[in-house]
């Protein structure tokens, strides 16, 4: 078999993590992308991460399937921001006008180092140099992604920087817990979200305006919904073709559950706890012909990306900065999110 190497002609590392359940995580250095997630639902393993039949193409794919993104997950308008006094111009890597994660050599495409590794537990480190993308300062990241055995996978991200810079990073993993192979999308999906504010964006996808309330309004999610149910209902959903939007917590707490999606039969549910202040939720609206598993292509609404941040463009936004964005020289960023898989 020939070996597949990444961009930079060296081999994929392959990492798998497994519990005493059976549950199996697949990462890669590579990005240090999630690559696969199979949970035990009635005695049989379930794949419920969108992924590629390998990691070559799966890292080639524009989705950002499961990557790790940074310095900036998410979008900064213009590819420019003010920070000190200064403007800083960003690789526009979005339609050569915005940045979207962090630019063309953001995180995502970027060997990670392992620097611990253990069967339920690996460290990935990487170091981003002054100025590259566009970004100041150099920052030194590690990210931690641990399987419990109460089938719960927790991805901490740590980081410091040598300047004040924007930082705003994010496991981008795409779920359908129905199983990737099932060939229902996920619109059947129960989604809730302990959010009662939304921020609106065009269709480029920067934010319009100030965060708005969900109620009265297809963003919802404040009980349990089928993600169906409103979809397209919004002016605000045309714009992006479906959900593709930061929804604010309405209290900043790790240790509440602040999401809970649920399969379409109820057999399989997956619970968020986070630190961070905001989840931006994407149902796939462009993800038509992106490789999936079986060497075909998935559909639009194939999956869910769930990706707990920071706002979107809240360098440019100094309101929003309370809620994390810009991180200052020699300050700890942590990022810390707990994705736990139950069997209702």
């Amino acid at each position: 078999m020939t070996e597949m190497l990444a961009d930079d002609g060296k081999p994929f590392k392959l990492i798998e993590l497994s519990n005493t359940h059976g549950m199996r995580v697949l990462l890669t250095d590579w990005g240090a992308t999630w690559l696969a997630c199979s949970v035990p639902v009635g005695g049989q393993l379930r794949e419920v991460l969108l992924r590629a039949d390998n990691p070559q193409v799966h890292c080639a794919q524009g989705a950002y399937l499961g990557a790790s993104v940074g310095r900036y997950a998410n979008r900064i308008a213009n590819a420019q921001f003010t920070l000190n006094d200064r403007t800083f111009t960003l690789d526009a890597n979005q339609d050569g006008k915005h940045q979207l994660h962090g630019g063309r050599e953001g995180f995502s495409h970027k060997r990670w180092a392992v620097v611990e590794q253990s069967e339920s537990a690996v460290v990935f480190a990487l170091t981003s140099a002054d100025g590259e993308q566009g970004f100041p300062g150099e920052v030194k990241v590690q990210v931690r992604f641990s399987l419990s055995d109460d089938n719960a996978l927790r991805i901490c991200y740590t980081a410091e920087a040598s300047a004040d810079t924007p930082l705003n990073l994010t496991c981008h993993p795409y779920f359908n817990l129905d199983g990737i192979r099932a060939g229902c999308d996920v619109l059947a999906h129960s989604l809730h979200i302990a959010a009662s504010h939304y921020l609106p964006v065009d269709s480029e996808g920067i934010p319009q305006g100030e965060l708005k309330a969900v109620a009265g309004t297809g963003f919802d999610f404040t009980q349990p919904k089928i993600i169906g149910q409103d979809f397209m209902r919004d002016d605000d959903q045309h714009a992006t073709r479906g959900y593709d939007h930061a929804f604010l917590f309405d209290e900043q707490s790790s240790e509440k559950v602040q999401v809970r999606l649920q399969s379409r039969q109820g057999d399989l549910g997956l619970a968020i706890t986070t630190n961070q202040a905001a989840i931006q939720v994407y149902t796939g609206n462009f993800l038509h012909g992106t490789p999936n598993s079986q060497g075909g292509e998935y559909a639009n609404q194939s999956g869910v990306a769930l990706e707990t941040e920071a706002l979107p463009d809240a360098p440019n936004h100094p309101q929003w900065l309370c809620y994390g964005g810009v991180s200052k020289a020699g300050e700890r960023y942590c990022n810390d999110t707990l994705f736990t898989f139950y069997t209702p």
